[in-house]
């Protein structure tokens, strides 16, 4: 009850005091706030800094730090549990946990270094290039299509003209089958350059459950349906079959994200290595054997 008093005051302050810096933060707990407790170990309100971004109402203040003191209280009980019951090498756990911060810290400065000075402009010839190299990597594993899908209810005026629509290359029956498409449907995808996984663009429609949709879409370039509440028109232009290679264009974006972490690990390197030989070259280090 005594823990539980002192975590309702501290939930009473508002989120402002819970993120003021402390003047004389120091590691006992002489003149600072307990806030929590478990047995000898304390959690006091100066360790909150930090918990509440600045500007957060105080309902959102008050719940984020409960949830923070109630899973401070969790730990410690399964850290003096486990130390009661098992052997710990005191030693072995904080050589861990000094790897851990240096590893956080060194993580947050080669971020910082790596936002700062990334170059993010991938070019198609980089990505053409890297396709080429790696084509063996991108079989696909779903059937994709460029494709006309619609999904409209059966009682939406002029479905005799949508067919019409469809195959037309005349740019009024265009925009007349997009006005259409915007004002009637339930679900579209009017045929462009975009190749899409052919189970998602057929989701929630009786085309998902073909059982063999590889012969479905090499015998049928177009295709119409129907169940109780709607009609399905679809249009296949172009489609690429499970286990052959991906066309560039539908793994575009995977490239150039391959290409961009590439530059992020040679650029973290570079830094890192630089910092080692200027430190080398100031003899701010040394082994000693």
């Amino acid at each position: 009850m005594k823990v539980l008093g002192m975590v309702l005051v501290v939930l009473t302050v508002t989120s402002c005091e819970f993120i003021r810096m402390k003047e004389d933060s120091t590691t006992s707990g002489e003149g600072r706030q307990p806030v929590a407790r478990v047995n000898t170990a304390y959690l006091y309100r100066d360790e909150l800094t930090g918990i509440v971004a600045p500007g957060t109402n105080r309902a959102d203040s008050v719940s984020r730090v409960e949830a923070y003191v109630d899973s401070w209280i969790r730990k410690q009980l399964l850290i003096q549990e486990a130390s009661r019951k098992i052997n710990i090498d005191e030693a072995d756990i904080e050589r861990k946990i000094l790897d851990y911060r240096y590893s956080l810290i060194a993580y947050e400065f080669q971020s910082q270094h790596i936002k700062k000075n990334l170059d993010t402009l991938v070019s198609a010839s980089e990505i053409e290039a890297y396709y080429q190299a790696n084509i063996d990597n991108f079989t696909l594993k779903q059937n994709i299509v460029k494709a006309t899908f619609i999904k409209a209810p059966i009682n939406a005026p002029r479905l005799k003209n949508v067919k019409e629509w469809i195959f037309s290359r005349n740019e009024k029956d265009k925009q007349e089958l997009k006005s259409f498409c915007l004002s009637f449907s339930a679900a579209y995808h009017l045929s462009d350059s975009t190749w899409m996984v052919f189970d998602d663009l057929v989701r929630n429609s009786p085309m998902s459950e073909i059982p063999n949709k590889v012969s479905f879409l090499k015998a049928t370039p177009y295709y119409e349906t129907k169940d109780d509440a709607f009609i399905y028109f679809l249009k296949v232009d172009e489609y690429r079959i499970t286990d052959n290679v991906s066309p560039i264009e539908f793994v575009r974006d995977e490239i150039k994200n391959i290409i961009l972490n590439r530059r992020k690990v040679e650029l973290a390197k570079k830094h890192e290595d630089g910092i080692y030989a200027d430190a080398r070259e100031r003899e701010v280090f040394e082994i000693i054997r």
